[in-house]
């Protein structure tokens, strides 16, 4: 009562008490009224869009090739790690249905490439007895050779309510050195090869070794995909070129449950533009001069931004430099020496999740 009093200005200590407790009624509803408005305010603004995350796996226990080999026992250690934390695994219909969408809640991606035998004995069962959504991104040439699944084998993953067969090319060759005519007939070959044994045109193809330019992206688009995906890491959001789309490639080095747990915790870093937009680049733009402009309004701090790339076949941290309050030039100072350039940048955000972006260069054939 004491306490009521004190709230009250002098002349309302003498008015009667029904009316002291009338207003002190009103008062407090004013307060938790202001309570949740501030606090759904709060909310609102802490929400995140979480994008898609996808992620990329080759081999299921063929542990002589550990660049592109994941132990079934790790996998199935990431399969419930996923669904530990929170994630729903979509299938390609739903991933159609949000691609272009912010995603208020975790959503993840599950792509296998090549079509080997061992994701069939391995992994399949697996995925089937769970009913875990994903893409299967078959190169047609291959199919039925030593180490890989038969046409029977595909149209049973193909037949099941959750699994899908993406194209992957006729003759995974390196066709980003090739010209736009062989480019153009080796995918050809393919889709026929899939109308013929599949019956059905899919809309999703994967770039053998992740590796596309510009005119590749456009044969890509013009012969009826709508969505091509990398091997660069990354989060899949609405800013993303949708014949551009990183995945996280996960083998038996990045496939250590303690990395994977990063990958998890990763989010999209919405950019506008990189330059140079072509990701094909030859010996006189070696190492090339890259920008990143981001978005005015995006409301992330980018002054702890950090990069690191391959340059000279070593890992280590890019210099940086602010042309603008959104557009940071990366530094090379060395050429990149293999067949692909890599560069990471990420930025911590307090909640502890990572933003990530990664770029891929792929080298021309001198």
């Amino acid at each position: 009562r004491k306490k009521l009093l004190l709230t009250l200005k002098p002349i309302e200590l003498f008015l009667p008490v029904k009316f002291i407790i009338k207003k002190s009624f009103i008062i407090i509803s004013l307060i938790v009224f202001l309570f949740t408005v501030n606090n759904s305010f709060s909310q609102a603004k802490s929400i995140e869009d979480y994008g898609i995350l996808s992620i990329m796996y080759h081999r299921f226990d063929e542990n002589k090739y550990p660049s592109t080999n994941i132990r079934l026992e790790d996998f199935k250690l990431h399969i419930q790690k996923i669904e530990n934390l929170g994630f729903k695994f979509i299938s390609y219909k739903e991933f159609e249905e949000h691609i272009n969408k912010e995603n208020l809640d975790k959503k993840l991606f599950l792509t296998i490439d090549d079509g080997f035998t061992s994701f069939y004995e391995n992994a399949w069962p697996v995925l089937k007895e769970k009913k875990i959504p994903f893409v299967l991104f078959v190169n047609t040439e291959t199919v039925g050779a030593n180490g890989y699944m038969n046409w029977k084998e595909i149209k049973e993953v193909a037949e099941s309510e959750f699994g899908h067969i993406g194209n992957h090319s006729h003759s995974h060759e390196y066709l980003v050195d090739k010209s736009d005519l062989e480019i153009e007939n080796d995918l050809k070959t393919s889709i026929k090869i899939f109308k013929e044994k599949l019956n059905y045109e899919t809309k999703f193809f994967a770039y053998p070794f992740g590796e596309y330019k510009n005119s590749f992206k456009e044969i890509v688009k013009n012969l009826g995909f709508k969505y091509a995906f990398g091997q660069h890491s990354g989060v899949i959001d609405k800013t993303k070129d949708n014949f551009e789309l990183p995945r996280f490639p996960i083998n038996e080095k990045y496939g250590e449950l303690k990395r994977f747990e990063t990958v998890l915790k990763t989010i999209p870093f919405p950019y506008k533009k990189i330059i140079p937009e072509e990701k094909y680049i030859k010996s006189d733009n070696n190492p090339p001069k890259v920008e990143i402009v981001f978005f005015d309004n995006n409301n992330i701090s980018l002054k702890n931004i950090t990069c690191y790339s391959n340059e000279e076949n070593k890992w280590k941290e890019t210099k940086i430099k602010f042309l603008d309050h959104n557009r940071l030039s990366l530094i090379l100072v060395g050429k990149f020496i293999t067949e692909r350039g890599r560069i990471n940048c990420s930025l911590r955000e307090k909640t502890g999740e990572w933003r990530w972006l990664g770029i891929q260069f792929v080298i021309a054939e001198k």
